[in-house]
């Protein structure tokens, strides 16, 4: 079965202070940093990897740069998070499981390789890094089964952070699509998951913490990108 991949590219990205959407952000070796996800989902997936990109602020640019993806619109960008965002993408895929990322992260191409394996089982994930643990970060617990319990910002004893590249199978799917749709508005998708956790859905941590993964929210994060690039 082809892999359906959404990546989430609505947002103004207003904190790195930028004109163009922060995913089309130039990186030290001349490519955007959508196109170094793209480059990695074809490293792992091949050509025949079906890519949506749930667009808003300034769409076409985005869709200019990646006119052989599928586009899906949320005209509430500026009022709505992620959360939205990914419902939108959930509610127009295809049968079947859905990896999903955040536009904003640059990553070792080896993260999806690793990702492939949990995807041909159908297990849903999220991937993180367990060699910190950030205030401001998503920090995540785990069961005595060992898939996660709990997903937040305001985790207590989290066990790492998550990076922004996830799964959701297709046995959960309608789960986390009915929790997004109960979120509010301005939630990030992770709210959304741990209620489909809450209500069953089982959840493993894959763990990347030996790989760089970098989410570009400020002028810092993109330098520190820009040293494995």
């Amino acid at each position: 079965m082809t892999t359906q991949i959404v990546i989430l590219a609505a947002g103004m990205g207003s904190r790195l202070g930028r004109s163009l959407p922060k995913p089309l952000t130039p990186l030290a070796d001349g490519r955007s940093i959508m196109q170094q996800q793209f480059d990695n989902i074809r490293f792992a997936f091949g050509e025949a990897a079906q890519v949506t990109i749930v667009v808003g602020y300034k769409l076409e640019h985005i869709i200019e740069a990646h006119p052989d993806a599928t586009f899906v619109y949320n005209d509430l960008y500026d009022q709505t998070n992620t959360s939205k965002s990914l419902l939108r993408a959930l509610q127009a895929s295809a049968p079947g499981g859905v990896l999903w990322m955040n536009g904003d992260v640059v990553f070792d191409p080896e993260a999806l390789t690793r990702a492939a394996a949990f995807i041909a089982r159908d297990q849903s994930f999220v991937s993180v890094n367990t060699a910190k643990v950030s205030d401001e970060e998503v920090k995540y617990t785990t069961d005595a089964a060992g898939y996660i319990r709990e997903l937040s910002k305001t985790v207590r004893g989290g066990l790492g952070e998550a990076v922004g590249i996830n799964y959701i199978s297709r046995e959960h799917k309608a789960a986390l699509i009915a929790q997004l749709k109960r979120v509010d508005d301005q939630d990030y998708f992770e709210r959304g998951l741990e209620l489909a956790i809450e209500q069953g859905a089982r959840v493993e941590p894959l763990d990347i913490s030996d790989l760089y993964a970098v989410e570009i929210d400020f002028a810092e994060d993109l330098e520190r990108a820009n040293l494995f690039v």
